[in-house]
C-alpha cells in the first residue's frame, strides 16, 4: 500500500511539474547527441576518409587486403591522415618525415603498444612485443639486444649461422623441391641454437616445426578482421564463450603456444638435470637459468618460457618468410641472379664460399634482401604503436591513446616516396651502402623492422642470416622455375600468390636449384663434414 502510494505521488509530481519532464527530455536529447559523436573525427586531427556515427570508418576497413586500403588512402589524404574505429583514434603515417620526427625523434612518446583484448587472451600480457613500454619489457629487451648484439653475434653466432646455411645447401642438391621444409628448418634451427641451445636436424624434429605450429595459431586469432571490435565496443568482451568463436580460438591460441614452449622448457631443463650445460655454447636459455638460478628473477616460469618462445618465433618466421619470397624473385629474375653471380665470381670465385667478411665487396648481394624485403614484406602492416600523450604534428593534433600505424608495405610502395617501379623488383635501384642503417638523409630505405624505440631487437641476427642464405644461395645454384610434368615447360610462378594472415609469405611454388658447376659441389661436400661435426653438440 505504501508503494502505490509512493508511485501515485511521483507520477502526480511528474505530472506537475513540466521542469521535470524538460529535463528528462534534454537528457534524452543530450544523450542521443553524445552517442551521435561517437565515431567523429576532432577538426584538429590529420584529414581522413568520412566518418559515419558510430563506427567511424569501421564500416570501411576490408576484411582482407587492409595493408593496400592504407596505401589508397594515403595516396588521398596525404602523408599523414586519420581514422575512426568508433571512440578509438588511428593515426596512419604515410611519410618518411613524419615517421622520423614523430616515431624516431619522439621515441619515448611513441614506444607504448595499443591496448588489445585479444592479443592479451593469447599472449597473457607477456609478449615482449605487444606489451607496453614497462619495466618487465625493458628488460627483456635489453636481454635481447645485449645478446643479439653485432659483436656477440659475429663472435660466437657466425659459425652456427655458416654451418646451417652449408647444411641448407646440401639439403637443396639432395631434396631441392622441398625448399619450403629446408628454409623453415634452417630459420628455426639457428633460432633454437641460440636461445635453447637445440639444433633441429631436421623439420620433423619438435625443435624443426615447434615455431610454426605455435605461430600458426597466433596468425589465425590475430588475423585482420578475424575478430570483432571489441576494443572499440568493450560490452563484446562479456559475450560468453559458447558464443563467442573468435574468443575461443584466442584462448586455445594462447593454450598452443603455452604448451609448446612450456614442453621447450622441459626438455632444456631434463637435459641439463642430466649434466648437460649449455651455457659455453651460447645457449641463452642455459645462460639466464644459471643467472637466475644464483641471484633471482622477477620473471615468472610461465613468462620466461613466452620470452624465450618469442625469440624464436622473430628470430624464425619472418625470416623464412622473407628468404622464401627471395627464392621466388629471382625465380621470376634472372637477370638479377647473373649480375649476382658475376659480382660473387669476381670476389670468391668457385674455390669458396662468400663469408660475412666479403660484404663490403659485394653490394649487390645486400641490395638484393633490401629489394626483396621493401618488394613484399613479411608484415604488411607493421607492428602498431601508441602514443602516450597528446603531441602535435605540423600544427595537426594526435590525441592521446591513439594507434600509430606506420604501414609497411603501403609505405614501400608509395608514389610520392619516389620508388622506381614500386611494384617491379628492382635491386639496383637500391643504393644501400650497410646492413643496418639507414640513408644519408636519417630515414629507412624500408621498414620491414619498425622504427624508434620498438624497432624489432633481432635486426642483426635476421641481417646476417639473410645476407648468408642469399649470397650462399646465388653463389652455388642458379634458381629456375619448376618443369610442368605434363607439358615438360617451365611452370608459371605466380608473384602474387601469397598466404596472408597476421604474417604473408608466399604459397608453394616450384623452383630448380641448378648447381653451377661440380666445382661448386665439391665445395659444398667438403664443408659439409665440418658443418655437422660442428652442430653435433647441439644435438
Amino acid at each position: 500500500m505504501a508503494l502505490k502510494n509512493a508511485m501515485a505521488s511521483f507520477h502526480h509530481t511528474m505530472g506537475e511539474t513540466p521542469w521535470v519532464k524538460a529535463g528528462l527530455v534534454v537528457l534524452v536529447l543530450y544523450s542521443i547527441y553524445r552517442i551521435l559523436q561517437i565515431g567523429k573525427r576532432d577538426k584538429r586531427m590529420p584529414p581522413g576518409p568520412p566518418t559515419i556515427p558510430l563506427l567511424g570508418n569501421l564500416h570501411q576497413i576490408p576484411i582482407t587486403g587492409l595493408y593496400k586500403k592504407m596505401r589508397d588512402w594515403g595516396e588521398k589524404y596525404g602523408g599523414i591522415y586519420s581514422l575512426k574505429f568508433a571512440s578509438s583514434n588511428v593515426i596512419v603515417l604515410y611519410d618518411r618525415k613524419a615517421i622520423h620526427e614523430l616515431v624516431d625523434k619522439r621515441g619515448l612518446l611513441y614506444a607504448e603498444r595499443p591496448h588489445s583484448y585479444v592479443t592479451n587472451l593469447v599472449t597473457h600480457g607477456d609478449s615482449l612485443i605487444w606489451q607496453d613500454h614497462h619495466e618487465k619489457q625493458k628488460v627483456k629487451r635489453k636481454i635481447t639486444t645485449h645478446n643479439f648484439s653485432p659483436l656477440i653475434l659475429d663472435e660466437k653466432v657466425a659459425p652456427v649461422q655458416d654451418a646451417e646455411v652449408t647444411v641448407l645447401l646440401n639439403d637443396l642438391l639432395e631434396r631441392p623441391r622441398d625448399i619450403y621444409y629446408h628454409m623453415r628448418r634452417l630459420t628455426s634451427s639457428i633460432a633454437t641454437i641460440l636461445v635453447f641451445g637445440q639444433r633441429a636436424t631436421t623439420y620433423e624434429d619438435f625443435w624443426g616445426h615447434c615455431v610454426y605450429d605455435a605461430l600458426d595459431r597466433f596468425g589465425e586469432a590475430l588475423e585482420p578482421g578475424a575478430n570483432p571490435p571489441v576494443d572499440e565496443f568493450p560490452f563484446l568482451k562479456y559475450i560468453p564463450l559458447f558464443l563467442a568463436p573468435w574468443k575461443r580460438r584466442a584462448i586455445y591460441a594462447g593454450d598452443v603456444m603455452n604448451k609448446i614452449w612450456a614442453e621447450a622448457r622441459k626438455r632444456v631443463d631434463d637435459r641439463r638435470a642430466r649434466g648437460d650445460i649449455r651455457t659455453s655454447l651460447g645457449s641463452l636459455a642455459d645462460k639466464l637459468l644459471d643467472e637466475y638460478a644464483e641471484k633471482g628473477t622477477n620473471l615468472g616460469k610461465d613468462e620466461l618460457d613466452h620470452f624465450f618462445g618469442l625469440l624464436v618465433e622473430g628470430g624464425a618466421e619472418t625470416t623464412s618468410s622473407t628468404m622464401l619470397t627471395l627464392v621466388l624473385c629471382l625465380a621470376l629474375n634472372p637477370r638479377v641472379q647473373i649480375k649476382a653471380r658475376k659480382e660473387l665470381d669476381a670476389v670468391c670465385g668457385s674455390e669458396r664460399m662468400p663469408e660475412w667478411s666479403d660484404f663490403a665487396r659485394l653490394p649487390y648481394i645486400n641490395s638484393i634482401i633490401k629489394e626483396g624485403m621493401r618488394w613484399r614484406p613479411a608484415v604488411p602492416l607493421g607492428i602498431p604503436h601508441r602514443v602516450a600523450a597528446d603531441d602535435y604534428y605540423e600544427g595537426m593534433l594526435i590525441p592521446k591513446d591513439s594507434t600509430i600505424f606506420m604501414p609497411t608495405w603501403a609505405l614501400q610502395h608509395a608514389e610520392h616516396l619516389g620508388y622506381d617501379e614500386p611494384y617491379a623488383f628492382k635491386p639496383e635501384s637500391i643504393d644501400w651502402p650497410g646492413y643496418s642503417g639507414r640513408l644519408a638523409d636519417g630515414f629507412a630505405h624500408h621498414y620491414g623492422y619498425g622504427t624508434g624505440r620498438r624497432m624489432c631487437p633481432g635486426i642483426h641476427l635476421a641481417e646476417r642470416t639473410q645476407w648468408r642464405i642469399a649470397a650462399k644461395l646465388l653463389w652455388a645454384f642458379e634458381i629456375l622455375p619448376g618443369v610442368d610434368k605434363t607439358t615438360g615447360k617451365p611452370v608459371n610462378l605466380d608473384p602474387n600468390a601469397y598466404v596472408e594472415g597476421l604474417l604473408h609469405g608466399p604459397a608453394p611454388f616450384e623452383v630448380i636449384f641448378k648447381p653451377r658447376s661440380q666445382a661448386h659441389v665439391d665445395v659444398i661436400t667438403r664443408e659439409l663434414a665440418s658443418a655437422r661435426k660442428f652442430l653435433e653438440p647441439y644435438e
